[in-house]
């Protein structure tokens, strides 16, 4: 790390990656720093984040900020023009989209840029009669039109096992699932859990009743 990206000492920090694509400028993986503010400029790419501990605040050029601590999901808009100031230990899981082939404009001002995802937000449905009840909200899309943030719900239903349309990674609010993969692998989600599903991965999803209600999912969708 280099001094001039701080406005406070250099901090030490942590990363493990799960899953890139550097074609697409994609990567998934767990982050922690100890106390640091960055200096300010335009945020290196489109991210979602999930805090795991700690908390922290964005601030814009008039020092406004919006906080963000353990638990909460996080959107940020590539090149919103702010910077990251916190206080002690800080982890969090983290989804970064930066595409090599598509330039962002620089953004005039931090306002809407950085979205703390609300799971209490009315959701509306998008099925059909006839088909498994599902709602979604979308909190943010960004400019490049290839990443989506938001909460989606649904009742009892069982997908057909196929291949996966998108890049996904989801954090498990309220009830269960079982995704099972093409080799039989079976995986038995939860509350509290993420997890992420490179597109193309052949799985089918089993949504159970669970204690009355739906599985309630924060997603991040990567076209």
């Amino acid at each position: 790390m280099d001094s001039v990206d701080f406005q406070s000492a250099v901090p030490q920090q942590h990363l493990h990656v799960f899953y890139e694509e550097p074609a697409i400028g994609l990567t998934v993986g767990v982050w922690d720093t100890t106390t640091m503010q960055e200096a300010f400029g335009p945020y290196p790419g489109d991210e979602v984040i999930i805090v795991l501990d700690g908390d922290f605040a964005m601030l814009d050029a008039d020092d406004n900020a919006v906080r963000a601590g353990r638990g909460e999901c996080v959107a940020f808009r590539n090149a919103v023009p702010m910077s990251w100031k916190q206080e002690g230990y800080l982890k969090k899981f983290f989804v970064t989209l930066l595409t090599p082939d598509v330039v962002t404009p620089p953004l005039a001002t931090a306002e809407g840029a950085v979205i703390v995802v609300n799971p209490d937000s009315p959701l509306n449905q998008t099925s059909t009669t006839g088909e498994p009840v599902e709602r979604e909200h979308v909190a943010i899309t960004n400019d490049a039109g290839n990443m989506s943030v938001g909460i989606w719900d649904c009742q009892t239903a069982e997908f057909e096992m196929e291949p996966f349309s998108i890049h996904e990674f989801v954090h498990v609010l309220e009830g269960a699932a079982t995704i099972t993969e093409g080799d039989g692998t079976t995986h038995n989600v939860k509350a509290g859990d993420c997890f992420f599903i490179p597109k193309g991965t052949e799985c089918q999803w089993k949504v159970p009743t669970y204690i009355n209600k739906p599985a309630l999912l924060r997603f991040v969708e990567l076209f």
